[in-house]
């Protein structure tokens, strides 16, 4: 019996040591926003409770930062990278030298625009066009249900980091419903690079510039509550004077949402924790994920309810409704 035990102790002892010695590196482009730093999170308490090492790099929205760490890591030797890019181009180099390296790649949120060129294991991102076509289909059903179909209305554009692929993406999405709304004319279309002081800033001088604003489209919920400050400053009710419509769906928009100061906003889930994890134990075991583009399932939500959607086609919950269980 004690030589049994004996036995399950060292058994134990080396399935948590091979644990330990699995290393996973994270280069992640900063914390500009709520959605980002949930997701670091996410990804972080994952990992951590697999019992893998995690090594960790916040690149503070610089792409030289990011080259810097994925060579680092490279130089590490460790197990698994995943990535984020702040940016959809100049990877080239640094990327086929992870490939080089045989260091399996796991893509994060934001796509390389050198996939085709590259290898990597599996890529979990949101469909960023079909948010921005979200939110413009949102807001042209809003604005019949408001019975201003038949009036001209200004639209205003706070767009993320230029040539991120979610700030590409959800733009051309936009556009897309736009093009044949023709009462929804948009007269401003700027970076705010997805943070809210930009937001708040760049909405200041969208409110000095034009005399009328009647919606403002924010490419994240960070960016539109900047705005929203702005918007009370100039002396204008957000919500009511302006219509808001976000993306991201973290609790703080769902309070400005509840609060009547946004009107709407597109999920786009930033808990990649689960997905990767899975993913990686599936790696280890020598399956072969593919080169899909995974969507994790998302929705909209407003204030009502009423006019939501999901991938599916089902109705979502109001933001009251889900506030109580958000994880971020």
């Amino acid at each position: 019996m004690k030589r049994l035990l004996t036995l399950a102790l060292v058994l134990c002892m080396v399935v948590g040591v091979a644990s330990a010695e699995v290393t996973i590196a994270f280069s992640q482009i900063g914390q500009e926003s709520d959605w980002r730093t949930a997701n670091t999170d996410s990804v972080k308490k994952a990992i951590e409770a697999e019992g893998w090492n995690y090594v960790y790099d916040d690149a503070q929205q610089k792409q030289e930062n990011q080259v810097k760490a994925l060579r680092n890591f490279i130089s590490q030797n460790v197990d698994y990278i995943l990535f984020t890019g702040v940016v959809s181009t100049g990877w080239d180099e640094v990327l086929k030298e992870v490939n080089e390296a045989e260091i399996p790649l796991i893509l994060l949120d934001r796509m390389p625009d050198n996939m085709d060129d590259i290898e990597y294991a599996a890529a979990f991102g949101g469909d960023f066009v079909e948010e921005g076509r979200r939110m413009a289909i949102w807001t042209k059903n809003y604005v019949e249900k408001l019975g201003r179909s038949d009036e001209e209305l200004n639209v205003v554009i706070l767009e993320g980091t230029t040539g991120a692929d979610a700030a590409t993406g959800r733009q051309n999405g936009i556009m897309e419903i736009l093009k044949d709304t023709p009462n929804l004319k948009v007269i401003a279309s700027q970076t705010g690079n997805f943070t809210r002081a930009e937001g708040q800033a760049v909405m200041e001088s969208f409110l000095k510039a034009h005399d009328k604003i009647d919606v403002l489209l924010a490419h994240n919920d960070d960016m539109a509550l900047g705005a929203i400050e702005s918007i009370k400053a100039a002396g204008k009710v957000p919500g009511k004077d302006i219509i808001i419509v976000g993306c991201d769906s973290p609790k703080t928009a769902f309070d400005a949402i509840i609060a009547g100061e946004m009107n709407a906003t597109i999920e786009c889930t930033p808990l990649y924790g689960p997905f990767v994890v899975d993913a990686l134990k599936r790696l280890m075991a020598g399956e072969d994920l593919g080169r899909e583009l995974i969507h994790p399932e998302e929705s909209c939500f407003d204030a009502e309810g009423g006019i939501v959607f999901t991938l599916d086609g089902k109705l979502s919950e109001k933001a009251a409704d889900k506030i109580g269980e958000r994880q971020y």
